[in-house]
């Protein structure tokens, strides 16, 4: 590709280069050019829907076992990594992935925003008062984690955001759709 427009000192619009995909136009052209707001909502609520699945479901398993708050929670916690993962994972495979380079990708993309997720939603249970000790019934229960996820959400959308910009986290994935 000659990019020997780029250095006559014309003025030229990034969006018209051909032949530029996303990952390539942020590989050429630096940070600046950024992720769109839209494209980072959309890797969160990605994010947000396997870590939400993953969370759901290992507080019900470990509440109806009668478990304690702590093994609850790291059931909780492993299971949203692994549904969190699996989603891209899955999504990597189809496009043509072999499985050691599906996982990798799935790591490479999902890790900080799962974590980021993961810490802020359990900050928030463990700091709501009663919320640990809540049943599966009670409606303090359900809103401290739907409350956590919401938050959750604001938080790792910027963080998200940031990352796509600089080639990292979902931005890995688009390289493969």
């Amino acid at each position: 590709m000659d990019h020997s427009s780029h250095h006559t000192g014309t003025p030229h619009d990034h969006t018209t280069h051909e032949g530029h995909g996303h990952a390539g136009h942020t590989a050429h052209h630096g940070a600046h050019a950024g992720a769109s707001w839209a494209t980072a909502v959309k890797a969160t609520l990605h994010c947000l829907t396997g870590c939400a699945i993953g969370e759901i479901l290992g507080m019900v398993v470990g509440t109806a076992l009668l478990w304690g708050n702590v093994p609850t929670m790291v059931l909780a916690i492993t299971l949203a990594f692994l549904f969190g993962y699996s989603f891209t994972l899955f999504a990597v495979l189809r496009a043509g992935l072999d499985l050691k380079s599906a996982i990798k990708v799935a790591l490479a993309a999902d890790t900080v925003s799962i974590a980021v997720m993961e810490l802020v939603d359990n900050a928030i249970i463990a700091l709501t008062p009663g919320a640990m000790d809540a049943h599966l019934s009670d409606g303090l229960f359900w809103s401290a984690l739907l409350g956590g996820f919401g938050v959750a959400f604001l938080i790792t959308t910027p963080i998200n955001k940031w990352m796509i910009g600089r080639g990292k986290g979902h931005a890995v994935v688009h390289a493969h759709h």
